[in-house]
């Protein structure tokens, strides 16, 4: 007996064809819920940072030195603890949407979004009140301190954009381009350093009320952070990390004792590790450099 093969619908086959396309507008906007839920607590988390900002300088500006019961150092360490919170939300969301195949254009977007808050919008405010505050005693900071900031949140913006361009599907790559590796300082790294520097500022502050010999070279720093942002150096990502991810012992020993390093020092440890992120970019940046004009 011989069966013959039922025709599909076309109708039904095209139906199906714009579900399975990403590109699809119904597929494009389409809200996954738990990777969306985590770039909304990064969302929530940056705006509490920003609102604690303003919290410290109400603190600051106050007659007894609080607000809500709390100190502007206070409020400030919980701005950038709210900081470090978002960027765990952050590595979270992209993780779970590429674990259960999930990604969108919609969740790119809504990501971005979101990292303009927390990792634009909140280390400006604290780059603004407090890193390059006017009570730092130098009549130039006051000038500056406003126009550095709106930089950093000029080029984070800009840096989330181009992100978004350079990781699109539909861009048509060259091999040398095939990288897992950031082109320039993740924004989210870059408002974790400037976070780091609040930490130890306020650090340094407990036990010595001058920052005047510290705040000279902090204009130079913040510049140098915004700048890479938008640079074209090169920077590790962990995305290949997981738990399949394998190292050596020497490795594996240098790690746990970096951690436990961190854990006694803290503050220190944490803005050290940050800035030798940054330079190890340029270094290699430099390096690669150096290599192609050699080769050349």
């Amino acid at each position: 007996m011989i069966f013959r093969r039922r025709e599909q619908d076309p109708r039904a086959a095209a139906d199906l064809a714009s579900r399975e396309d990403p590109y699809n507008e119904a597929q494009a906007s389409r809200i996954y819920m738990l990777p969306n839920m985590m770039t909304a607590g990064n969302l929530c988390c940056g705006f509490v940072a920003v609102v604690n900002c303003i919290h410290a300088r109400l603190a600051a500006s106050s007659e007894d030195g609080l607000y809500l019961g709390a100190s502007a150092a206070n409020h400030y360490r919980f701005a950038v603890y709210f900081i470090f919170a978002a960027a765990l939300f952050d590595s979270l969301d992209g993780r779970l949407a590429r674990m259960g195949g999930r990604e969108s254009l919609f969740g790119a977007e809504f990501d971005s979004l979101a990292d303009i808050v927390s990792f634009g919008m909140a280390p400006s405010f604290l780059m603004f009140f407090l890193i390059l505050s006017p009570s730092q005693d130098f009549p130039w900071f006051r000038e500056i301190g406003g126009a550095i900031g709106f930089f950093y949140l000029l080029l984070a913006a800009m840096r989330l954009a181009r992100f978004n361009v350079i990781t699109n599907p539909l861009l048509h790559r060259g091999k040398k381009e095939a990288t897992k590796d950031f082109v320039g300082l993740p924004v989210p790294a870059a408002a974790i350093t400037v976070g780091a520097l609040v930490l130890c500022l306020l650090k340094l502050a407990d036990h010595d009320k001058s920052l005047n010999r510290y705040a000279l070279g902090l204009p130079f720093l913040m510049l140098l952070i915004a700048v890479l942002m938008m640079s074209s150096v090169r920077y590790p990502s962990g995305k290949n990390v997981d738990l399949q991810t394998k190292t050596r012992h020497r490795t594996f020993v240098a790690l746990l004792l970096l951690i436990g390093l961190g854990a006694i020092f803290k503050e220190i440890a944490l803005l050290c590790a940050c800035l030798a992120y940054i330079f190890f970019g340029l270094f290699r940046h430099w390096r690669r450099a150096r290599h192609a004009r050699i080769s050349a």
